[in-house]
Formats: structure tokens, C-alpha cells, sequence
């Protein structure tokens, strides 16, 4: 059964995507992919045929802010196509695994649509447990998931590096609140500008390294963001998560201005303060 969730049938599921799809001829439109093909998190577990929490938020994101809508799919074999990617301009993967997308379309995606102007992806949480062994698309979203020692439970204090960019620019300069981090492997921060970390010295679990949390870069003539957040359910019912979403998208959708330039050397800093944290912690012990 196809699970393309369109603004005819969403009707049923949203009933604002109906007027959204009326009232909004130029809207920009937008691929959600909320397949797992790993770990299935609750934020998108469809329940009773209605959007799973993370498909209705970026759903009535889009229609509040007038500036997108949305189809959501958990069929990427019949929905991730050549042919119906022509339909979008943006891609939104809340995914996890090895998706059951063919190769060549796959590949099309990451070497060809993507990077056409007016083009972008969106990563939300596991987006980066995504293909994690494939380099052209851990290329593509910068790094890839390599555990989270910081669980759904624990409280984490965000710092936020770019208060311009429209993505990080919600959450002021620093955030305390609880949801899953993930930390990364194949981190290219040469290719990335990072937005948001986390605040190791401010954070009971501190570990030597540097955990990039939101980031985004230039990806051909294309725009890529990834969001580290989103683990748990009521993180997308979180207005300033919701205001950042929506940022984003307006960045990728080339509607507000936001500085990609790479900036490895923040990286590098927060690597050393990182492990600073480390030793005065262990020193008080």
C-alpha cells in the first residue's frame, strides 16, 4: 500500500494541507521521508492512520508559514524516484538504515538534484544513521552517527555559534533541554558551518570531542542542514525547535540570507575545550 500522503489524502490526516494546497500555487514543495530501515522512533510512528508527530509538524509548518507543503512517504521504493523528485524542491529525511531507494536514483539524488540550484535537504535526527557506510551520502550530510551517549532522558545545555543564521538564530545563545545526542564519525568540518553544539562543561556526561548538533553547508548550487535533535516526541511540538525548522527551510529555499561558510577552525576549538572539560572534571574527582 502506497503511503505517499498527498494534500488529497492528507485531508483526512491534516485537514489544513487541503486549504494549504489551495491557497498556495507557488508554495514550495516538499519530499518528507520518514521510512526506517533501523531503529523506528516514535517520533515517526504513524498511529490510527493519522502523521506521525514529526510529519504533522513539518506539515503544519508549512502551512502556517505559507511557504511550503508537504507529502510525506514511508514507501521510498515506490515514492524516491528520478521521475518523482521532479515534483520537489526540497527533501526532509527523518530515516534510519539502508533504505530500500534503487541505486541509480539514489545516486541521481546525490550527484544531480541536489545540487541543481533551488534544491536542498533537510536532516532531522537519524537522518544521519542513514547510510551510514555509503560515503556519497555521508558526504553529502557531513558526518554520520556513531552512538549517542547522551539518551532521550538527559539534559543537555546547546551553545549556539551563528545567532544570524535563520537556523539557529531561535534559540538565542544557548539552550538547556532534554533529548537523545548523537555523536559523529566521518565528521568533515572543513565542509560544514556549525550552528549549534554542545556545551560539554555544562553537561553531566562530558566526553573529549566535539558534538556538533546543528550545521549546514553548500552542497553543489544546492543547500544542505542537518539537525542533530528530535529523538523525542515533544521536541517537535517545541516552538523554538518548530522556528528553527523553519529557518532552515527558508535558508535552503533562498528566502532568508545565512552564512554557509565553512568554519573548521570552530571545530577545532571546541574540540580542545572538550577535552579541557574532560581533565577539570576529572581533577575535581
Amino acid at each position: 500500500m502506497r503511503t505517499l500522503l498527498t494534500a488529497a489524502t492528507l485531508v483526512l490526516l491534516c485537514p489544513l494541507t487541503m486549504a494549504s494546497a489551495a491557497d498556495q500555487p507557488k508554495a514550495a514543495r516538499v519530499l518528507m521521508v520518514t521510512q526506517s530501515a533501523g531503529f523506528v522512533h516514535g517520533s515517526v510512528k504513524r498511529k490510527d492512520r493519522q502523521l506521525a508527530p514529526a510529519e504533522r509538524a513539518v506539515t503544519e509548518i508549512g502551512i502556517a508559514s505559507n511557504l511550503f507543503r508537504v507529502d510525506c512517504t514511508q514507501d521510498c521504493a515506490q515514492d524516491f524516484t528520478k521521475e518523482n523528485l521532479q515534483n520537489y524542491d526540497v527533501v526532509f529525511f527523518y530515516t534510519s538504515g539502508n533504505l530500500p531507494i534503487a541505486k541509480e536514483d539514489l545516486d541521481y539524488f546525490l550527484s544531480d538534484w541536489l545540487k541543481q540550484k533551488g534544491h536542498g535537504f533537510m536532516g532531522a535526527h537519524a537522518a544521519a544513521d542513514t547510510y551510514k557506510d555509503y560515503e556519497p551520502y555521508w558526504d553529502m550530510i557531513g558526518g554520520t552517527f556513531n552512538g549517542h551517549p547522551w539518551g532521550s532522558g538527559s539534559t543537555v545545555t546547546l551553545t549556539v555559534h551563528d545567532k544570524n543564521h535563520p537556523a539557529s538564530q531561535p534559540w538565542g545563545d544557548e539552550v538547556t533541554l532534554k533529548d537523545e545526542i548523537y555523536r559523529f564519525k566521518n565528521w568533515q568540518p572543513e565542509k560544514v558551518r556549525v550552528l549549534m553544539s554542545l556545551n560539554m562543561a555544562k553537561t553531566a556526561l562530558k566526553e573529549p570531542y566535539h558534538v556538533p548538533v546543528l550545521w549546514v553547508k553548500e552542497y553543489g548550487q544546492g543547500r544542505v542542514m542537518h539537525m542533530s535533535l528530535g529523538h523525542r516526541e515533544d521536541v517537535w511540538s517545541n516552538p523554538t525547535y518548530q522556528a528553527s525548522l523553519l529557518g532552515g527551510m527558508k535558508w535552503i529555499l533562498g528566502v532568508a540570507e545565512g552564512d554557509a561558510t565553512p568554519n573548521p577552525e570552530l571545530s577545532a576549538a571546541e574540540e580542545k575545550k572538550a577535552r579541557a572539560d574532560v581533565a577539570a572534571a576529572k581533577s575535581r574527582r
